[in-house]
């Protein structure tokens, strides 16, 4: 038990660091897409007046900087996309969705016409439901939401 409650602490530890990270991560990108913006103001800013060519060429140096750390961060934002799993639980949120809305029960038979999936899907998504705790059977064949 010592051991686990201590594998634990060190996991919630590591996650926390993690989350800060991100955090770090998406402030930087979006510290990063504003100047984006007001870099095409001060360009055009720049073509106006036409005394200062040194700060603007100053103002140029520094914009290609910003677009490769920018490309960098784009690359990492990719890596978080990888919450595609969340697709996986639509087939669940529809059943539950359709269990959720009526107070006396669905049917299996009912279940199939208003979500359209396979017997064997639906019975899978039916026991991942219960499993969860989202819903309990009524009786056989009759699902209520819990």
């Amino acid at each position: 038990m010592k051991k686990i409650k201590a594998q634990l602490k060190t996991l919630s530890k590591s996650l926390a660091t993690i989350s800060k990270q991100v955090e770090k991560i998406t402030d930087q990108v979006d510290k990063l897409q504003v100047p984006k913006k007001a870099a095409p103001a001060k360009k055009a800013v720049a073509k106006k007046k036409a005394a200062p060519v040194k700060k603007t060429v100053a103002k140029k140096k520094a914009a290609p900087v910003k677009k490769t750390v920018a490309k960098k961060k784009v690359a990492k934002k990719a890596v978080t996309k990888k919450a595609a799993p969340a697709k996986q639980a639509t087939m669940l949120d529809a059943v539950f969705g359709a269990i959720k809305r009526t107070q006396k029960g669905v049917t299996v038979a009912q279940l199939r016409e208003k979500t359209k999936l396979d017997s064997r899907q639906l019975s899978n998504a039916l026991y991942k439901l219960t499993k969860k705790g989202a819903i309990q059977t009524k009786s056989r064949g009759l699902y209520v939401k819990k």
